[in-house]
């Protein structure tokens, strides 16, 4: 160990945080290091140039090679662990397969984004099941994915502003399994590492990394305006866009008791510190509106980083998970030294970036009630199809008994200060059948619900035509769906 204790792996290498200062991203650490690979193009997530591997557990115990975005994560987050750049994948006499196909497919021209395409592309490389026909593995046989398993998903995040998509797709798509003497391929049987507990002060502040949910609710009690950092893709781009600097922040991301996860007979508990990309591998699509949800938000990079904790820890009205978990009538359990409390996420924010978590709290789980709606949704309408912030989005779950509503519940996001409920709709829905005529009389009462604004993403008048467009669509979809399952 360092003579400070706080030391990571860097391509097999120890390496040394000492004197590194807190608001210091893993990228910076990495290039003034000499690992010129990764590179900043965006400094906020957007762009995968700064994309780097590291090794996060799997469901099964061993290692899953994960691509993050490096320019947003704090270097002192990676302490006790273990991460892998372009330049520890190959060399340019010994390259790695991924890289020998991106060069030989004409994969790469100026280069700028290559390294982070290569260590996104190599994380999917060695994902363990990947090598199973497309067919099975939740999406189906499509474009989006290879005869070798290959999911496209995995490069989303990652963006090419001269070579084009097809050559990298093509590499992406020829790469075979790992080879019996691949190091990187054998490190997946082996368990993680645990992360460290940590310490790390500089001028711009403190890090630290509690052992567990007692030290952090203790330093949060004694710090009540420390930034909790999970992914850091929320904070990570106030540090380098803002120039936002956090006197004490706590790294919650490796926190065990904010990491479970239940599947049980009424509820479903998802601890708020797993990612985004865990939490869709946990669900296995058992919860058909967050597996909507989960392709559009955000990247992959992004989701391998990103967590529900986080989302709703924000308190943003324009974050895609409070419409869906409306919806699904969400509650969340807050944490603190003086016990736990159960929140319904619908009385949960008050204001602009506003919640009734109090200081000294924290979010600990997410729980989702059982048996969930039959008819559910989410529709995410914004510029780009993926990686893309929305101007609304709205989250759908309604019963229908014999023809009648017998529930609707409706999330909203982007038409409000916070993320709200369309109770007047749901409403209009509620014991009428679930009829064209009726469903137009409440999309009308829809396109009023809210108090949208003009911005740079879209106007109020476009936002309120969308909510009744959304309503309309959900339920022509219904139907084409009911219509498909009666026989001939």
């Amino acid at each position: 160990m360092a003579a400070d204790g706080h030391e990571l792996t860097i391509n097999g290498e120890t390496c040394s945080l000492a004197g590194t200062d807190p608001a210091t991203n893993a990228l910076d650490f990495l290039r003034d290091r000499g690992l010129t690979g990764a590179k900043e193009g965006c400094a906020e997530g957007e762009c995968g140039a700064c994309s780097i591997m590291v090794a996060r557990p799997d469901e099964g115990g061993g290692t899953r090679w994960t691509a993050i975005n490096a320019c947003l994560i704090p270097a002192a987050a990676l302490d006790g662990q273990e991460v892998v750049t372009s330049e520890g994948l190959g060399t340019p006499d010994d390259l790695h397969p991924v890289q020998r196909e991106m060069a030989v497919r004409g994969g790469s021209q100026c280069g700028y984004c290559t390294p982070g395409f290569v260590c996104s592309m190599a994380a999917e490389y060695y994902r363990a099941d990947r090598s199973e026909p497309a067919a099975s593995n939740g999406h189906g046989a499509d474009h989006e994915h290879g005869p070798n398993g290959f999911d496209l998903h995995a490069l989303s995040g990652n963006l090419c502003r001269c070579t084009g998509y097809r050559p990298i797709r093509d590499a992406a798509f020829a790469l075979g399994s790992p080879s019996d003497d691949d190091g990187y391929a054998a490190r997946r049987s082996s368990p993680a590492p645990v992360a460290a507990s940590t310490r790390l002060a500089g001028t711009s502040g403190t890090f630290a990394r509690p052992a567990d949910l007692a030290e952090a609710l203790d330093l949060l009690a004694a710090q009540p305006e420390a930034v909790l950092v999970a992914g850091s893709t929320d904070w990570g781009v106030d540090v380098n866009i803002k120039g936002s600097r956090a006197a004490y922040a706590i790294g919650i991301d490796r926190v065990p008791e904010l990491r479970t996860f239940d599947f049980g007979d009424d509820r479903v508990e998802i601890g708020a510190a797993l990612t985004l990309s865990e939490v869709e591998r946990l669900l296995a699509g058992r919860v058909p509106l967050l597996a909507q949800l989960f392709p559009q938000f955000a990247s992959r990079l992004i989701r391998n980083g990103a967590t529900i904790g986080g989302n709703l820890g924000t308190g943003s009205p324009i974050g895609d998970t409070p419409p869906a978990l409306l919806a699904l009538e969400a509650t969340l359990v807050l944490a603190s030294r003086d016990g736990e409390r159960e929140v319904p996420l619908a009385d949960y924010f008050t204001g602009y970036r506003q919640t009734v978590r109090q200081p000294g709290e924290l979010i600990r789980a997410v729980r989702i009630p059982l048996p969930l709606s039959g008819i559910t949704a989410f529709h995410k309408i914004a510029k780009r199809r993926f990686d893309d912030i929305s101007s609304v989005a709205v989250g759908f779950a309604i019963d229908v008994r014999h023809g009648v509503v017998a529930k609707a519940r409706i999330g909203l996001g982007g038409v409000a200060a916070t993320p709200i409920r369309a109770l007047a709709t749901e409403a209009a829905l509620e014991g009428r059948p679930w009829t064209a005529d009726v469903v137009r009389e409440a999309a009308d009462v829809m396109r009023s619900e809210g108090t949208p604004l003009d911005d740079h993403r879209s106007s109020a008048a476009y936002r309120k035509a969308m909510l009744g467009t959304a309503l309309l669509k959900l339920h022509a979809d219904d139907t084409e769906t009911q219509t498909e399952e009666v026989p001939a």
